[in-house]
């Protein structure tokens, strides 16, 4: 019988103190990785094979390491064009996601390390963001949360051609947002320092409630078994709110259920176990508790540093050999200081170059996306935009993958034309 995975528990600090990880069954620190000072939201476990952490700015310098499972020491070391403040990455951990202090967004390739686009998104930091399917959400420091189609985004046609270049622009909280995530059924949960938290639909693009606390609050996380979330307070407490309380009923404080009360300073961060009979917090008091939801009692508690810990993560490292990792570029290629490469399918005994700048990971991604939707306005250009617009995009990405097919089909009765006459 093979061994039970390792499940982990990583906390990092915005203190020198490197990212700490242990043994959610036995308790024992695995390992701790350094150096690592990072700010809220600048960790992410890159599909579970290793971990990115964006680093507080020392000086000039504001890289972003990477770290093996079983090593300590930075593996990978990228410098990106300006310092990072919060960091995520798809769940296929193909591509990683940086918002910076400008207000731009960074969005990198992971096998390549190429920054396939960057765009300005908000006035001032980008504190935040969550990824719904091809949907991506940030918030900042300015207050603002607004939804990008990547889709757009990744084609600059069809970001000369939109109206706006985002989907929605949400302006509702009256002060810097501090924390958002997404849940199954297109629903989003912002966190702000207005003492609120709201809940967004991202298809129909609108607010849909918002909730007041006793409370600053820094970080959410959803219940993954019910429509239930967490939030983190500035006063140490975690409040369990039910996002589907009948708005009747009157208050909107009538949706806070109770509050989980073990730290003595802020809650900065928040991590759920994918069965969500896990709660981890780390909090400015230096210490990690891990909740069992369903008596909440705090079943095992980790003091990570003297300096207050600002990430937390659940993780079940996939110790697996991976290729070499590459940095991560200052520009994009298609800024002309890297040369535009074709695109390498994913078996070479059938590459086929094809130009333009997205991966093929990227192009096959889309593609399923479709299969899967049906629907999809990837392909669906008699439906209009959010502005009103005729979707002309989804008329542009059908003649693109008309055309990849065309190739395709090509390539493969050619070879199948020389094998024959040989």
């Amino acid at each position: 019988m093979a061994p039970p995975s390792q499940q982990l528990v990583l906390a990092a600090s915005s203190a020198d103190a490197g990212v700490a990880a242990w043994d959610l069954r036995t308790g024992a620190e695995a390992i701790r990785h350094r150096p690592c000072s990072s700010r809220p939201r600048a960790i992410t476990a890159v599909a579970d094979r290793f971990l990115a952490a964006a680093q507080a700015p020392a000086g000039n310098s504001a890289p972003i390491h990477y770290y093996h499972w079983d090593k300590p020491q930075v593996a990978v070391k990228s410098f990106p064009a300006e310092p990072i403040r919060v960091l995520i990455s798809d769940t296929e951990g193909n591509y990683l996601i940086g918002g910076g202090i400008s207000g731009d967004i960074f969005f990198w390739e992971v096998a390549s390390g190429e920054l396939l686009v960057r765009w300005h998104a908000h006035y001032r930091d980008v504190r935040c963001l969550a990824l719904y399917d091809l949907l991506l959400v940030s918030g900042s420091e300015d207050g603002s949360i607004k939804v990008w189609d990547l889709l757009t985004m990744l084609d600059e046609q069809s970001r000369l051609e939109a109206k706006t270049p985002y989907l929605y622009n949400f302006n509702q909280h009256a002060l810097p947002v501090t924390d958002v995530t997404c849940f199954h059924g297109a629903i989003a949960v912002s966190s702000s320092e207005d003492r609120t938290c709201k809940i967004w639909s991202l298809s129909e693009g609108r607010m849909l409630r918002s909730i007041s606390f006793p409370a600053i609050i820094d970080s959410v996380e959803i219940d993954p078994r019910s429509h239930i979330f967490y939030a983190g307070g500035r006063d140490g407490k975690i409040y369990v709110t039910a996002m589907g309380v009948d708005p009747s009923q009157g208050r909107d404080d009538s949706s806070i259920l109770g509050a989980l009360d073990d730290h003595s300073k802020a809650v900065t961060s928040l991590a759920s176990s994918t069965d969500g009979l896990l709660l981890v917090s780390g909090s400015e008091d230096g210490h990690v508790r891990v909740w069992d939801t369903r008596s909440q009692q705090v079943t095992r508690k980790f003091k990570h540093s003297q300096g207050p810990v600002t990430n937390v993560l659940i993780v079940t490292p996939k110790r697996v050999n991976l290729p070499p990792l590459q940095s991560l570029r200052k520009v994009c290629a298609a800024n002309g200081e890297v040369e535009p490469r074709a695109v390498i399918l994913p078996h070479p005994e059938n590459d086929v170059h094809i130009a333009g700048n997205l991966s093929s990971n990227l192009l096959e991604h889309l593609l399923d996306a479709t299969q899967q939707h049906g629907s999809s306005r990837l392909f669906d250009s008699g439906v209009s935009t959010p502005n009103g617009a005729p979707n002309e995009q989804g008329a542009e990405w059908r003649s693109k993958y008309l055309e990849l097919q065309d190739l395709f089909v090509h390539e493969v009765l050619g070879q199948m034309s020389s094998s024959m006459d040989i």
